[in-house]
């Protein structure tokens, strides 16, 4: 029977992520990821293709953050700490009546919106630790939306996500990957939000509609792969696998899909349908949940990548 085996959130786009036994839904995903990025001094995004030193700075959310609190209302002094070597602890404000600024020109590849900036300490601090002008900001989800590509998916919303609201993958496939492998990989290197198992590997890419617990969700878009999976998430050494194994039996070409040749493909960028109205009830998922697949697809199409 295929369940959830792990779940995660990465609340600072391109920072480490966190492991939790149950994950609260939102209108844009999981609650509290990719709620943050850091930016350069042109608000563009700063992720781990430029700056690999941003896989070891680690986000610790206090456990009333976790837990489901934020449905009612957080503390007032709630705040998220970050750490990373040779900088002292910071600690960032999950709940500001005042904000310094707006960054009116954030931007994630395509999109560009308004964005909270976080302030002085979190700008100074990260400025020192990547050695470059940059500032932490926030999702701005009172004035700003960000649409997912509505060739693939009408009515979500995501937040700093590379471009949809969750990315899952199966244990087999991670299990496929490295037999091929040299040497294993652990799952965060795929940075992914739902890992399931008992399913055969990359039974994920055929998955259209399925059930977690009593909720629905669809299969929308394989997930292609870039560097950053070479990156290692302990030490930012970088390599060339896995790429260079996918490459020899999940590239585009290699699963007959014409539109995508010079991709490689690994895990599914999914939504759930109840999520669009999750601010109105509490919604989650925890490890352990059954999943059932609804429907499924015979193969894979171009109109998925």
């Amino acid at each position: 029977m295929t369940s959830v085996k792990s779940l995660y959130i990465y609340p600072i786009k391109a920072c480490r992520g966190i492991s939790v036994d149950v994950a609260y839904l939102s209108p844009t995903g999981f609650k509290w990821d990719r709620a943050w990025m850091v930016v350069n001094s042109n608000g563009r995004m700063l992720t781990q293709r430029v700056e690999p030193r941003l896989a070891l700075v680690e986000v610790h959310l206090p456990e009333e953050a976790l837990n489901g609190q934020w449905h009612s209302s957080l503390p007032s002094d709630s705040a998220f700490s970050l750490r990373a070597p040779g900088m002292e602890l910071l600690q960032v404000p999950l709940v500001s009546a005042i904000r310094s600024s707006i960054v009116e020109n954030a931007s994630v590849w395509e999109w560009t919106g308004s964005a909270l900036d976080e302030g002085p300490d979190a700008a100074d601090w990260f400025t020192r630790y990547l050695g470059k002008a940059c500032r932490l900001v926030r999702f701005d989800s009172e004035n700003a939306v960000r649409s997912v590509d509505p060739d693939y998916v009408v009515g979500y919303n995501t937040t700093f996500t590379d471009g949809f609201p969750l990315l899952l993958i199966s244990q087999p496939s991670l299990d496929a990957l490295n037999e091929k492998l040299p040497d294993p990989l652990s799952i965060n290197r795929f940075r992914p939000n739902i890992l399931v198992q008992g399913c055969e590997p990359f039974a994920e890419d055929l998955w259209e509609t399925f059930t977690i617990s009593n909720l629905k969700f669809h299969g929308v878009k394989l997930c292609s792969r870039c560097k950053v999976t070479t990156i290692d998430p302990e030490t930012t050494e970088q390599g060339s696998e896995p790429l260079k194994t996918l490459q020899s039996f999940r590239a585009g070409g290699n699963m007959s899909l014409s539109k995508a040749k010079g991709k490689v493909f690994f895990g599914q960028n999914v939504v759930c349908e109840e999520s669009v109205n999750s601010h109105t009830r509490s919604l989650s998922i925890r490890v352990g949940d059954n999943m059932k697949v609804l429907n499924k697809l015979t193969h894979v199409l171009d109109s998925m990548v």
